[in-house]
């Protein structure tokens, strides 16, 4: 994707006061409700600024288009499942590997199915709205996070602890994308929680310092 083309999907201006971060949220929120009731090809900005309360004008101060729109509920999104991950790593510092990979998964995979249907929806226009580059900041986010985590562990690990987060984040990531495109997430979700689980903590327990 271009400069000139990545330049339509960004927000116009950011909020800074209390009144226009008020309208921003207001305007994403309504943003996932349209594209849930009538999809992403009947989704306007005028239905969007209906839906929100605000006038298009409005609308058009934060976001030039409706693929900006979109972008910016990806994002936001994402920003929520990174800020789960964010928050278990600075909880579980200096715990077990163990703990610390059972939390991990718990916490991703709940973050991701919080709301199957807009996690769903949003799946749907990532590659619309240039969704690899934003889950790739969002992947470096993570690994940072879980990279830092895992060199508090109370049990050494003998590899580096950068290159074991992403593939503990690489795991996580394409099991989630899985249960997200099976026919029935609610019901794998149980089963597909508990495998995971007992597939990072077998490798984290490989991993380890057995000096």
């Amino acid at each position: 994707m271009s400069r000139a083309q990545q330049a339509l999907l960004e927000p116009r201006k950011s909020p800074v006061q209390a009144r226009s971060a008020t309208s921003v949220k207001a305007i994403l929120e309504a943003t996932i409700q349209v594209l849930l009731d009538i999809g992403k090809e009947r989704l306007t900005t005028t239905r969007v600024a209906s839906r929100a309360g605000v006038s298009v004008g409005t609308l058009y101060q934060y976001f030039p288009n409706k693929s900006a729109l979109l972008q910016a509920a990806l994002r936001a999104h994402l920003d929520l499942i990174a800020g789960a991950i964010d928050h278990v790593c600075r909880e579980e510092k200096g715990q077990p590997v163990a703990q610390m990979a059972t939390r991990l998964v718990n916490t991703f995979l709940d973050a991701k199915t919080k709301d199957l249907k807009t996690s769903l929806a949003l799946y749907s226009v990532s590659s619309d709205v240039d969704g690899s580059r934003i889950v790739k900041e969002m992947g470096k986010r993570m690994n940072k996070s879980i990279a830092s985590l895992l060199a508090t562990a109370n049990d050494a690990l003998a590899n580096d602890a950068e290159l074991i987060a992403s593939i503990i984040q690489g795991a996580m990531a394409g099991v989630s994308r899985q249960l997200l495109e099976s026919a029935s997430p609610e019901k794998q979700y149980p089963l597909v929680r508990k495998e995971l689980t007992l597939m990072m903590q077998a490798y984290l327990d490989a991993r380890l310092s057995k000096a």
